[in-house]
């Protein structure tokens, strides 16, 4: 049975790394391909790059529960595959994009069938026993950070061969991974544990509110939404920060988003293992939080190109907060409500990238525009720190009122 276990998380382990390099090889070049297509400025092109995220995010707020608990019903597989052939029709349209338009619609689809990461961790709380809950869940950050190693580096290089030329190799990755999922992942969730669809909890507030029957994670949705709207700061606007403040090109913004790679890695997949069955999952919460927020304050303060790589050190090393709020929140809800939990994060992942990139694209617009009346490029990281200390001070009263301290 252990090795059974080890072989599917084997399974889901690649099936997210190729998701995430398809997702990383577009990051590079996107604030350029929206510039030409909008014959704007980089500033403004973060204005209009917040749009495309929000396009997605709202799609996926609306469908990411509906097909959580469609994973509940039918398997964590179909749920899956589905999400993967999506987004390679969403990379095909950026592709082709011949305006700005068609990137929306393309963010539309991927955002309806959007569900890859979610459904992966359903996948893994259905394999993972207690004791291993949280360091399982910490492949979801070595797969997400040893794609995002290979990805912006690989779309840094394709570049070079012409702005199009990512995209195309992202729907390919895309596509080719629906077809090794196709082939060889397995099927999780056992016909026992499956329970009927809801519609009553398919809905995305719906699916939120009914949450609050577990009281801890309740209170942790809160943190959880500060430290995801935060998070916006580095996610959707460090390509654009960037290159308008350091004047990166492609290949220099693919090498830093490598350096995030390596370090994601190392954090999630190697001492995430160590540190938090160490001081246990609510202490590496709290510390998480508190190196993310430390992380940010210096990114907003870095006046040379060096620092922003220095700094991202405390930053990832933040990362040691997501497994553990994840093993926290899973150890919460019954077997059979994990698609469900995943879906509702999902769906709360979507509103912070809803509120997000809106907050902090514009706030880096504002301060940055030829009529700003101050130049602060740094405005988004210095929000976002404050957020992430918000939602540390809220996850220590959450579960100190709770008596939720979990030593895994």
């Amino acid at each position: 049975m252990a090795s059974k276990r080890n072989a599917a998380i084997g399974f889901i382990f690649i099936t997210l790394l190729i998701d995430v390099i398809g997702f990383g090889i577009i990051i590079p070049v996107m604030p350029k391909l929206i510039a030409d297509l909008k014959q704007v400025d980089i500033s403004t092109a973060a204005k209009y790059g917040s749009y495309l995220t929000v396009a997605y995010a709202l799609t996926q707020f609306v469908f990411a529960p509906i097909l959580g608990n469609l994973s509940d019903k039918y398997g964590r597989r179909p749920v899956l595959l589905f999400s993967l052939f999506g987004f390679g029709i969403d990379y095909l349209f950026l592709a082709l994009a011949p305006t700005y338009g068609w990137l929306f619609l393309g963010r539309i689809i991927a955002g309806i069938t959007g569900a890859s990461f979610s459904t992966a961790a359903a996948y893994i709380a259905d394999i993972s026993l207690p004791e291993n809950r949280a360091k399982n869940f910490g492949m979801i950050g070595a797969a997400f950070g040893l794609g995002f190693i290979i990805g912006p580096l690989l779309g840094g290089l394709l570049s070079t061969f012409g702005q199009r030329i990512p995209f195309y190799a992202a729907a390919g990755l895309a596509l080719l991974n629906w077809a090794y999922g196709f082939f060889v992942l397995p099927e999780s969730l056992s016909k026992e544990n499956r329970r009927d669809f809801n519609w009553k909890r398919a809905n995305p507030v719906g699916t939120l509110l009914h949450l609050r029957k577990f009281p801890s994670v309740t209170g942790l949705i809160i943190s959880v939404l500060l430290l995801q709207i935060a998070s916006h700061a580095v996610m959707s606007n460090w390509n654009y920060f960037t290159i308008h403040r350091f004047s990166w090109n492609e290949k220099m913004v693919g090498i830093s988003l490598a350096v995030v790679g390596i370090l994601v890695a190392v954090v999630q997949g190697g001492l995430t293992r160590f540190i938090n069955p160490k001081i246990g999952n609510a202490k590496s919460l709290y510390t998480g939080l508190i190196l993310y927020s430390a992380g940010m304050l210096l990114f907003g303060l870095a006046n040379v190109s060096w620092m922003m790589f220095v700094f991202l050190i405390p930053y990832c090393l933040g990362g040691i907060a997501q497994p553990a709020i994840q093993a926290i929140m899973a150890g919460k809800v019954p077997r059979n409500a994990q698609g469900e939990l995943q879906g509702a994060l999902t769906s709360l992942m979507s509103l912070a990238a809803i509120i997000g990139p809106l907050v902090m694209n514009n706030l880096f617009f504002y301060f940055t525009h030829n009529e700003a009346p101050i130049y602060l490029p740094g405005a988004p990281f210095f929000l976002g720190a404050m957020l992430m200390g918000a939602s540390a001070v809220i996850a220590f009263k959450t579960l100190h009122q709770t008596k939720a301290f979990e030593i895994v």
